[in-house]
């Protein structure tokens, strides 16, 4: 093969690939940034600015717990409260609790974000709702999205995906976990939900509530 014609196979070789990571990306389950859990990032979720933006959404202020998990509990992993507020330790975290892991890049998880709202709203102190912004690199965007949506349960930030292996993410988002009143892990599905009828219906099964 001739120099110039092995330097055309390269570039057709590397054009492929970049073909395939973009497909990738483009998945709207599937983060926009690299890594598969705990890379390292340097993101500000508690700046002026997404300060200003979380007051304007009224999302409500992060709660750390003060509870000790149960071996089979939420794990000992201190995250960001989104848009500044305490920092939360999830092993001081009991429920009744559902956790919806979602992200701004995440398409399905935009449409979901209004039923987990619906059941903040709905549970009336029977069950608490907190998010955890997955692998987000964009906090500004992220909070928009919760203002646009009208969603105001409170929510954590995990940008380096800490949450990775404890959670068990192993494809994208949209996920949920359900933990109950012990802090006992109870269940965790990665799966869009399509309607609040079917949330409501898997806290009924997983938590052993009636709304």
């Amino acid at each position: 093969m001739t120099r110039r014609g092995g330097a055309a196979a390269l570039l057709v070789v590397l054009a492929g690939f970049l073909t395939a990571c973009g497909s990738e990306a483009d998945d709207p389950g599937q983060p926009n940034e690299p890594g598969n859990g705990a890379f390292a990032v340097d993101v500000d979720v508690n700046t002026p600015q997404l300060r200003r933006i979380k007051k304007d959404a009224g999302v409500e202020p992060c709660r750390p717990g003060d509870a000790a998990a149960p071996a089979d509990g939420m794990p000992d992993l201190v995250l960001s409260c989104l848009g500044g507020g305490p920092d939360v330790n999830l092993s001081s975290l009991t429920g009744p609790l559902v956790v919806n892991l979602w992200a701004q890049w995440c398409g399905p998880c935009r449409e979901e974000l209004p039923y987990y709202q619906q059941l903040h709203q709905a549970a009336g102190g029977k069950v608490q709702v907190i998010g955890i912004d997955y692998q987000d690199t964009q906090p500004g965007a992220a909070l928009e999205l919760l203002r646009d949506t009208g969603v105001t349960f409170p929510q954590l930030a995990d940008p380096a995906g800490e949450v990775r292996v404890p959670f068990e993410v192993r494809r994208g988002l949209p996920g949920v976990v359900f933990v109950d009143r012990e802090g006992v892990i109870t269940h965790i599905e990665y799966v869009v939900i399509g309607s609040y009828d079917e949330l409501r219906d898997m806290v009924e099964e997983h938590l052993d509530i009636t709304l």
